[in-house]
């Protein structure tokens, strides 16, 4: 399988979280999957501005000339996406949140009602499962890590697949190798 891994840990000086991703890593190339990750705070991505010109002026790809249209084709060719995040005030990093905001070119601006809700149609045949991945800060609660799975999980309906899993990484690499092997 090809994995990405988009490693939105922002503080340089958190290495117990890169080391984990670098094991996590290992172990899943070690299992013959092909991964590629995506060290977010060395990327360039700038914000998403909604101006819609990814779906109107260059359809399918950010105006922006940044780092955003190599995730973009990564993920699209991907099997499974892990979006891998400390807890930052509740949520996951905006380094993280601003890779994922610029995916919205992977989807048509047109709209589908299913199960009486809007829903984009999807601009390929195909799109990977995610997967999540996150570090609990000090104040972070079960609350705060079912929000984030729920807003993710909502997400990936837009997205025309599934969370298939959120894991912790105070879980052994071996579990989070094993649920990813699931999928």
């Amino acid at each position: 399988m090809k994995i990405i891994i988009l490693n939105g840990n922002p503080n340089s000086e958190n290495t117990a979280f890169d080391n984990y991703l670098r094991e996590l890593s290992r172990l899943m190339e070690f299992r013959n999957h092909e991964i590629l990750v995506f060290n977010l705070k060395e990327m360039d991505i700038r914000n998403c501005t909604g101006c819609f010109d990814c779906w109107v002026k260059t359809p399918g790809k950010c105006i922006t000339h940044d780092d955003s249209h190599d995730i973009c084709r990564a993920y699209i060719k991907s099997d499974i996406v892990l979006f891998a995040s400390p807890v930052i005030m509740g949520f996951t990093s905006a380094l993280l949140k601003s890779a994922h905001e610029k995916l919205i070119p992977l989807l048509h601006p047109y709209f589908e009602f299913v199960q009486n809700e809007v829903r984009h149609l999807s601009r390929y045949k195909y799109y990977p499962f995610m997967a999540l991945l996150l570090e609990r800060g000090s104040d972070t609660d079960e609350e705060d890590i079912k929000i984030i799975s729920d807003i993710y999980r909502r997400d990936a309906i837009n997205f025309k697949t599934s969370l298939s899993f959120t894991r912790l990484t105070s879980d052994p690499t071996e579990e989070v190798a094993d649920e990813i092997d699931g999928i």
